[in-house]
């Protein structure tokens, strides 16, 4: 993917109305899934990103992984407990599994799995009132500002590109 496309996918995202945050995570997941259904074509070579290696299934995993840690939080916040820390080895880590051929059916398997993470998230974000977006409950950022960073995880798909 040119640094071009990541570019206008990030200001995409920062341009999305503040009111609708929502948007910034089904959009996010959007942009991921149009870049995955070109990763069965993956040659089966780690792409080299910012020190880190990316490959098609290490790109779902962290943007699945994203979603349901923030969404972790979010629930912990609004239930007024403490949020539980996550062990994720992020990025930095890249699994055997990370290293498999991208296959149809993986890409069912992303699809699935990450338009419900992203639809859990819309219905939260969309059930708050703008006050409780904006001062949220517990220690971090905003549900807003939440929903913004979560839109960001198109960095992990953009880091694979667009293998058509």
């Amino acid at each position: 993917m040119s640094a071009t496309h990541t570019a206008t996918a990030a200001t995409e995202s920062a341009q999305a109305p503040a009111s609708a945050p929502a948007a910034l995570v089904t959009g996010m997941v959007e942009h991921v899934l149009d870049l995955a259904a070109t990763w069965t074509r993956w040659d089966g070579v780690p792409v080299h990103v910012d020190g880190r290696v990316y490959t098609p299934h290490k790109a779902v995993r962290r943007v699945a992984d994203h979603l349901v840690d923030h969404l972790a939080e979010m629930e912990a916040r609004l239930a007024g407990r403490p949020t539980e820390p996550d062990h994720w080895h992020a990025s930095a880590t890249t699994t055997p599994a990370d290293l498999t051929p991208f296959t149809p059916d993986d890409l069912d398997e992303a699809r699935s799995r990450l338009t419900r993470l992203a639809r859990i998230w819309a219905d939260r974000l969309d059930a708050l009132t703008p006050r409780q977006l904006d001062d949220s409950p517990g220690e971090g950022w905003s549900f807003r500002e939440l929903a913004r960073h979560l839109g960001e995880s198109v960095y992990y798909a953009d880091a694979v590109g667009d293998l058509s």
